[in-house]
């Protein structure tokens, strides 16, 4: 075993039992405190208003001091692997999974499905399995009570088998700097095609989704709502407009109001917080955000136990503490305002405005009027009709193929299509999605054909499968990133399989930005019509 190979888990391991340490110097201070906790990827405000809020209410309910002891290593992503390493580590050494911290807060419902899932290491009577979330003792009556019907869209707001909890929505839509539209000539964006216009190039912002789970969920949000084809023509039309690709998610929304780039896809609530702070400094109209009406998704922002916790009875009441309307209040009042229900309840934040949007019908439908954004998050959520269940996991590689690995290609391929002089001028656009379909010149039909064409995919026996068809993404999914075609010599022993794909899709557009690049300057383009159309059917090398 390699030295990083080593070091990486044990690092890992040493993260997850810190939360363990510093709880134990805080017991010390004060035995008679109760405390949970927390691993979670939220901000330093959202952390801040929460244990503010359950401190009070946990004392006023129970009589007895709370507190909240936060471990934030990172995002939702990298807590996954610190907990799923310290599951396979505990279950190697015979031990109980957990033990070191009591609740995950914060994330994607994706994320949390992954948590749930049983881990196991070894075979046969050397097999051990086990669960890094444990289900809280929750009755199911009292469930149903307080979420109504557990459905967003079509989104469970909690887990049907127990083992999480919505505590927010989230959505995904666009955020934008007015002053730098209006002199790009642009108007305000209102759906996810309007960041695909060519007068944005090098005026977006974007975030890898290989390195964020709620951008993939975003993304996703497009090819579900727009279909596959459609969908990729726009995402892939946003990063080549891209001025830049960014690793954290919050990038987007600062980059915005900065002015370095014009617009990016975003959360709602990193949008809408930005949106305020520009407001406070006094420049109320430069920044906007906006939720594009049926194409965006509402994703539940969950809660959830983990397994053996060492403080299981507040980690619970914590649970439901965010469920209360003093929990929920948090997300969407405005800090420093009090309404009552009761006398002695007080409902909002005592200084952050949060920007989010609650979990709870029965608490939107009892003081929207209260709420800093007039946003109904039930109103905007729909479900997706004939869903791919594929789509999300050929995200991040091929965005890593088609952008983040080769962002120059792309820019120049971008470039010799936006400025070829049969590409309609701003004053004769009628959308700004412009594809083959839509012009009648032969060299810009072929290099927009060549653009957004996807390589076949080489399967065993010398065929080949097809990325633009369900039937295709399914055998494809199965076969590369399932391990059904382990050992059929489609990529180097001791080679990653989702690596080798990611290489083998990213030569074939590689090679179709470069044929664009010279049709721009050849005026003979027949042979690029048929080389980019066969090459979405021939095995790749």
């Amino acid at each position: 075993m390699s030295l990083g190979r080593f070091v990486l888990p044990s690092l890992l391991i040493v993260l997850a039992a810190l939360p363990v340490v510093l709880s134990r110097g805080i017991e010390r201070s004060d035995d008679a405190t109760k405390r949970a906790i927390i691993y979670t990827p939220h901000n330093e405000q959202i952390r801040a208003e929460f244990a503010h809020g359950f401190r009070a209410w946990h004392q006023r309910t129970y009589g007895e001091p709370a507190e909240l002891v936060w471990n934030t290593p990172g995002g939702t992503s990298e807590i996954r692997r610190i907990l799923e390493a310290n599951a396979e580590s505990a279950l190697r050494e015979g031990r109980p999974i957990g033990g070191n911290a009591d609740l995950v807060f914060g994330g994607g419902s994706y994320e949390f499905g992954q948590l749930k899932r049983e881990i196991s290491i070894g075979e046969g009577d050397a097999k051990r399995s086990g669960r890094i979330l444990e289900k809280p003792s929750f009755d199911a009556a009292w469930l149903a009570k307080t979420y109504g019907e557990n459905l967003v869209g079509d989104q469970p707001i909690y887990d049907p088998e127990g083992y999480w909890f919505g505590a927010a929505l989230s959505g995904f839509g666009i955020v934008y700097n007015r002053d730098l539209l209006t002199r790009l000539g642009v108007p305000e964006p209102r759906e996810w095609a309007d960041l695909a216009d060519a007068r944005l190039a090098g005026a977006v912002t974007l975030v890898n989704p290989a390195q964020s789970g709620s951008v993939t969920t975003a993304l996703e949000a497009i090819l579900q709502r727009l279909g596959w084809d459609q969908g990729w023509k726009i995402i892939r039309r946003m990063a080549a407009n891209a001025r830049s690709v960014a690793s954290s998610a919050p990038k987007v929304p600062l980059d915005v109001s900065a002015g370095e780039s014009a617009a990016g896809p975003c959360i709602d609530f990193y949008g809408r917080y930005q949106a305020q702070a520009i407001r406070d400094a006094g420049d109320a109209d430069r920044l906007g955000y906006i939720d594009p009406v049926g194409q965006t998704v509402i994703d539940p922002d969950p809660v959830a136990l983990l397994s053996n916790a060492p403080n299981r009875e507040t980690a619970e009441r914590f649970i439901r503490f965010v469920l209360t309307d003093e929990g929920q209040a948090l997300w969407q009042y405005r800090a420093n305002v009090r309404e009552s229900v009761v006398d002695v309840i007080d409902l909002g934040p005592e200084q952050f405005e949060l920007r989010r949007m609650p979990v709870l019908r029965s608490f939107i439908a009892a003081h929207h009027d209260e709420f800093i954004d007039d946003v109904d998050p039930f109103a905007l959520a729909s479900a997706v009709v004939n869903p791919d269940k594929n789509a999300r996991a050929f995200i991040a590689p091929l965005f890593s193929a088609m952008c983040a690995d080769r962002r120059d290609e792309l820019a120049d391929a971008w470039r010799a299509i936006r400025t070829h002089p049969h590409y309609p001028r701003a004053d004769e656009l009628s959308k700004v999605l412009i594809t083959a379909d839509d012009v009648s010149d032969p060299q810009l039909k072929s290099m927009l054909v060549a653009f957004d064409a996807f390589p076949a995919v080489a399967a065993p026996n010398g065929a080949t499968l097809d990325l633009n068809t369900r039937e295709g993404r399914a055998a494809i999914r199965d076969g590369w990133l399932k391990g059904k075609f382990n050992g059929a010599g489609l990529w180097p022993d001791g080679a990653s399989a989702s690596d080798e794909l990611r290489r083998q899709i990213g030569a074939g557009i590689d090679e179709n930005y470069a044929r664009i690049v010279r049709a721009a300057s050849d005026a003979n383009t027949d042979a690029v019509v048929t080389e980019a159309t066969s090459n979405t059917s021939e095995r790749l090398p």
